[in-house]
């Protein structure tokens, strides 16, 4: 059992230089529908830290208030860092120069290098293809890892110039992300009505109670099966239109001034990262250990402030508190690869739990802002209802998973 002070992100040995960390950073498609603009600095967005309460650093998150629950240890890690994470070039302290600076210049060579084939694969030849998908998710990704660097380690730079850039990434995952977004949820309704209208399993013969029910549920589906496909057709209207004007955002944003000088500013930082100025910003800048180790208590705080698994599926009130995690959990994540030269392998599971947790819960509110569209019949609304329904048992799905791969036990206790 570990103090709830103590941090678990492994200091480099002073003398040696530790191995390379083995994990690599989930590379899926996220984020929700984002936000519009943002402001200087930017409110946060789907991509972005949320909002907090740090005085240097306007838009850094405060996470919920702590829990009376401890963080254990990882299991396996002894209580003091995490198995299997190493520090990839480094003796001592890891600073903004020796750590941050490559770690923003090679993402930065990331999203230039994204932005090219994006538009390569956005040609009239090979408009709408794979390829200008694939290459928008790795541009969002680069962009989220710059954004969220920015975030956590911004004592270590110029801070005005970290949080102007910062804000305008977060506008551009947002609007880069919805398309995405909009387009897997309708491929998850539709996919989960049609599951939910299937046709149903034989009884058993001679049981009479086996057969009552089964007739029961036949009548259930077939009054399900009535709404389903109209329910489907409502929600494929609904969703392709949202696709479709954000596609069409998303293009007016490419060809803006501002991704222009976005784009600008991330090809300046690919050449050379901006440097403090004044004796704090120095010092601040001649360790990153106590911003990565902030970002990481803050996440544990959150996680064990999380509500109970008693409380049932329909507790939308409580969405907000595991989208926090999530976010914070991305910003560790983050900070955990430019301090230790590698994503942390044993976080790879909760944060896909959490992605399942917000897709499910995006999900279901499709489903019930569908279901409140005027004079749709009843067979839709129900069949809506029951898709609804569905949604928020895969919220609390999702957050069982992440109860059960969360490495530190203890911090998700019930009260």
């Amino acid at each position: 059992m570990r103090r709830p002070d103590q941090q678990t992100t492994t200091r480099p040995a002073p003398e040696a230089t530790l191995g390379t960390g083995n994990g690599t950073g989930p590379a899926g498609p996220d984020a929700a529908p984002g936000t519009g603009p943002a402001a200087q600095p930017a409110a946060p967005g789907p991509d972005t830290p949320p909002a907090g309460a740090r005085p240097a650093g306007p838009g850094e998150p405060s996470g919920p208030p702590a829990a009376a629950g401890t963080p254990a240890a990882r299991p396996g890690s002894g209580g003091t860092g995490s198995a299997g994470a190493g520090f990839t070039g480094f003796t001592g302290e890891p600073t903004a120069e020796g750590a941050l600076a490559p770690y923003l210049r090679g993402q930065a060579a990331e999203f230039l290098r994204s932005l090219r084939l994006h538009h390569e694969y956005s040609a009239p030849a090979d408009a709408g293809g794979h390829g200008a998908a694939e290459a928008a998710r790795a541009l969002r990704r680069a962009a989220r890892r710059i954004g969220g660097s920015l975030h956590t380690f911004r004592a270590a730079l110029d801070p005005h110039w970290a949080d102007q850039l910062r804000g305008e990434l977060a506008w551009l995952t947002g609007i880069l992300a919805r398309e995405h977004a909009y387009a897997n949820r309708l491929a998850r309704l539709v996919d989960a009505l049609h599951l939910l209208s299937g046709p149903t399993l034989p009884a058993a013969r001679g049981a009479r109670a086996a057969g009552e029910a089964a007739g029961a549920d036949a009548q259930g589906r077939a009054a399900l099966g009535v709404g389903a496909a109209r329910a489907a057709a409502l929600l494929e209207r609904r969703l392709t239109l949202a696709r479709t004007r954000s596609h069409s955002a998303a293009l007016q944003a490419l060809g803006s001034s501002r991704f222009h000088a976005i784009a600008d500013a991330v090809a300046l930082l690919a050449s050379e990262v901006p440097a403090p100025s004044g004796h704090a910003g120095r010092a601040a800048a001649a360790s990153l250990l106590e911003p990565a180790e902030l970002a990481e208590q803050r996440l544990l705080t959150a996680v064990a402030a999380l509500p109970p698994d008693d409380t049932g599926p329909y507790n939308e009130a409580q969405d907000a508190a595991w989208h926090q995690a999530r976010l914070l959990l991305r910003l560790h994540r983050y900070a955990h690869e430019v301090v230790l030269g590698g994503a942390d392998p044993g976080l790879t599971a909760p944060g896909h739990a959490l992605d399942l947790h917000r897709d499910a819960v995006e999900a279901a509110g499709a489903a019930a802002a569908a279901a409140r569209t005027p004079r749709i019949a009843p067979a839709t609304a129900y069949a809506l209802g029951v898709l609804h329904a569905d949604q928020r048992h895969g919220v609390e799905s999702a957050r069982a998973a992440f109860r059960e791969t969360w490495p530190y036990a203890t911090a998700l206790a019930a009260p």
